[in-house]
């Protein structure tokens, strides 16, 4: 015969019922929860995977919020960009307005004040920020104001030549904007080879045209020692002879007929009109000028009433070219905003998906079956009523109770 203490009945029922409530609690928690692992005895396992499956989607929101940022400054660069090219087109036109011999001193001043406003407004684009009031074309100096307008009208670049890179993936970067050094500063002249422009003292009415490298071979033979200068002089009867500035050498020389050209080393420029005895054309490569310049050059210009129609004609036509080359890195670089917005799309997509990928997965391992739980739930709360209310009867009981 088995004796069974009073004392240890109790501490059975006792110990029961609390290991059925730690139960019925634990189920609580994962109903209120809707997890399944709330702590990582729960599933040491599924704990480990959870915590890396978290991890994996914080990366992935981070690198989606990188995207976001990135995408809001390549857009605004390229609303800008946009604006500075059609400011551009205005003075462009203003060129071709310029070389008309009927305009009188009065209309060459008004163009002339207008293009002052519009070099003010290239300025003021070029300064563009973000949302956040970080400059766009400033490289890595995002708190710095990057062009400034001097008093004689010269713009000077206080960025630099760096671009700021955001992270969009493991080991992946992007530029996230344009420096303005090599957007609106260093931009080639003439035809982006070289520049052939009339001397301002020259006596005729020769017109220096359309220039290009004809012949590329010759040419890259020609500048293979560094960038030429040459002076392409003219006598009375339109002969002509092209000699290097440096040394004095003649390198080339011909006949010119009005509205034929000049051609030597690869080059080939086109002219027109009478060149007086003594007159000359300068070709010169490698220079740049920034586009600021060129306005500034265009207004000065239209201000100085010394210059006969000829020479006003001389100055527009060099300034349009560097125009033309400013709107050809403008596009340029347009095209690549473009290509990287397109690069953050397809990656913004990448990442959506795989967020889908890993919530799901996350779901798997750490939710609860609610229905499965609820059921648990339920039972375990009726065994431990049914516990409770065994031990009220029993720890009444006696043998008096049983001797009755």
């Amino acid at each position: 015969m088995i004796r069974l203490s009073t004392s240890w009945m109790y501490q059975q029922s006792l110990t029961t019922m609390l290991n059925q409530q730690g139960v019925l609690s634990a189920t609580q928690n994962q109903v209120s929860s809707g997890q399944r692992i709330n702590l990582a005895s729960d599933d040491p396992a599924g704990a480990a995977q959870v915590v890396s499956l978290n991890h994996v989607l914080a990366s992935t929101a981070q690198y989606s919020a990188n995207i976001g940022a990135a995408n809001a400054r390549l857009s605004t660069e390229s609303s800008a960009l946009d604006s500075f090219n059609a400011l551009l087109d205005q003075a462009r036109s203003m060129a071709v307005q310029g070389i008309n011999g009927t305009l009188s001193a009065s209309d060459r001043q008004d163009m002339a004040t207008q293009l002052v406003q519009i070099r003010a407004q290239l300025v003021q684009l070029a300064n563009s920020t973000d949302a956040s009031g970080n400059a766009l074309f400033a490289g890595t100096s995002t708190t710095t104001t990057p062009f400034v307008l001097n008093g004689d009208g010269s713009v000077s670049y206080a960025g630099n030549g760096g671009n700021q890179m955001t992270a969009i993936g493991s080991g992946l970067r992007i530029a996230n904007s344009d420096a303005g050094a090599g957007l609106f500063m260093d931009i080639p002249a003439g035809n982006g080879s070289f520049v052939a422009s009339a001397a301002a003292g020259n006596g005729g009415t020769l017109l220096v045209g359309a220039t290009s490298v004809t012949d590329s071979s010759a040419w890259k033979a020609a500048t293979a020692a560094g960038p030429v200068n040459y002076q392409i002089s003219f006598d009375d009867a339109g002969n002509w002879t092209a000699t290097d500035a440096g040394s004095g050498d003649a390198v080339a020389g011909g006949s010119y007929r009005d509205g034929g050209s000049i051609s030597f080393n690869g080059m080939t420029i086109a002219l027109s009109g009478t060149p007086a005895a003594g007159d000359t054309v300068n070709v010169g490569s490698g220079r740049t000028q920034d586009v600021f310049a060129t306005l500034t050059h265009m207004i000065a210009a239209l201000g100085d009433s010394s210059l006969d129609d000829t020479q006003l004609n001389n100055a527009m036509s060099r300034q349009m070219e560097s125009i033309d080359r400013a709107q050809d890195r403008i596009s340029s670089t347009q095209t690549d905003v473009g290509g990287r917005l397109n690069r953050l799309a397809l990656q913004q997509s990448t990442y959506s998906d795989l967020t889908l990928t890993y919530r799901s997965t996350l779901s798997d391992v750490q939710d609860v079956d609610m229905a499965s739980a609820i059921s648990q739930l339920m039972l375990q709360s009726t065994a431990l009523q049914a516990s409770q209310q065994t031990f009220a009867k029993v720890q009444g009981m006696s043998l008096f109770d049983y001797l009755k």
